[in-house]
């Protein structure tokens, strides 16, 4: 047996009875797609209507006492000064030695006493141990991995979907609400990985279930379909949003990574500061998106060339839905002076694909 098993989500048994592929994603086993569909099949249905992901890998933790956000504020990246409580924002959690990403994440900001944190699966554990570290007397840094489910609706009809729930829907993108759902109290953030207009729901565990089944009987006649990991990676590539552990980590800083952005850099603190300060004006290499004039598909490792000349490598790669071709990122080197519009090769599996380099999105965003 092993000695560390792989953690279920609350709503497991469903994906079981869906029929839907288990994997493990992240210590998780999560569903990738689902019986009678797939991928296609799903993603479809949040670029057109409504989609529901179970995301309750991903991590929570609290961070609480006298200047909790202004100790956040000057351990992770973006500028939580910048928000009013009741926003989230995405951040970035970089290593103060290499300013190497540790993990990218949302944070909720409830007050200047309290930030909820939503870091990635794997990375939760890193997180919560850096920001504890780091923590003066009074503040107090808790993971809340098995206290809370995650359930993302994404898709142009979502909000007609939870309106039937009467979840209020009409607040900003990258703000939430606390409201109930099917007698549950939950979060409702205006948040989301697809680049649709979408809401993310934190749910109390043992209520996970009711929600999750609440949302697929009120949105049949909407082309509700529940959607798997699988169909989240596509849509998350077609907007050029990073992953962790391919587009961000260890060895690859937000500025490379064009996630700049995400860096309050008027902030006299952050961890990575001084390395990212100095990176800033001429990274050694930049993510940039590569769309496939033909077969290709390019996946992540797969060389990109110039010529003869090795100049960077795929970090993401994938078929593209909604494109109906090949799409990917890649690290390419500055110095190389390939730009968007440039064609370039990427070597896959020993032949010679072309693609073509452009600027994320791919396809527009309607996150707003």
């Amino acid at each position: 047996m092993s000695e560390n098993p792989l953690r279920r989500s609350p709503l497991h048994a469903r994906h079981v009875e869906a029929g839907a592929k288990i994997a493990d994603f992240g210590g998780w086993e999560m569903p990738i797609e689902y019986a009678g569909g797939g991928v296609i099949a799903e993603h479809t249905a949040v670029r057109e209507a409504v989609g529901i992901f179970d995301v309750s890998h991903l991590g929570k933790a609290t961070v609480r006492g006298p200047g909790a956000a202004d100790f956040v504020n000057s351990c992770l990246t973006a500028d939580l000064g910048k928000i009013a409580p009741g926003q989230a924002q995405y951040t970035l959690c970089c290593d103060d030695v290499s300013a190497g990403v540790v993990d990218d994440l949302i944070a909720y900001l409830y007050g200047p006493d309290h930030v909820f944190l939503v870091p990635n699966a794997a990375n939760t554990a890193e997180v919560v141990r850096r920001l504890t570290a780091a923590a003066p007397a009074g503040i107090e840094v808790v993971g809340r991995h098995e206290s809370y489910g995650v359930v993302a609706v994404q898709g142009p009809r979502s909000a007609e979907l939870l309106d039937r729930l009467d979840v209020p829907t009409d607040h900003d993108y990258m703000s939430f609400v606390d409201t109930h759902v099917a007698g549950a109290e939950v979060v409702a953030c205006r948040t989301g990985y697809t680049g649709e207009h979408g809401y993310e729901l934190v749910i109390p565990v043992e209520h996970t279930v009711q929600v999750w089944d609440a949302l697929l009987a009120a949105g049949q006649d909407l082309g509700v379909r529940a959607a798997g990991l699988g169909a989240r990676d596509t849509l998350r590539t077609e907007m050029g949003y990073p992953l962790h552990g391919q587009d961000l980590s260890m060895d690859i800083t937000p500025v490379q990574a064009r996630s700049a952005w995400a860096v309050g850099w008027d902030k006299p603190a952050f961890w990575g500061r001084d390395v990212l300060v100095a990176e800033r004006p001429a990274p050694r290499r930049r993510l940039t998106g590569l769309k496939a004039t033909g077969r290709g598909i390019p996946r992540a490792h797969m060389q990109v060339l110039a010529g003869d000349t090795v100049v960077g490598e795929v970090t993401s790669g994938t078929f593209s839905p909604t494109l109906r071709t090949g799409i990917g990122l890649a690290l390419l080197d500055t110095a190389a002076g390939v730009k968007p519009g440039d064609e370039v090769e990427v070597d896959v599996r020993g032949r010679r694909q072309a693609m073509i380099v452009t600027t994320p999105p791919f396809v527009p965003s309607h996150v707003r």
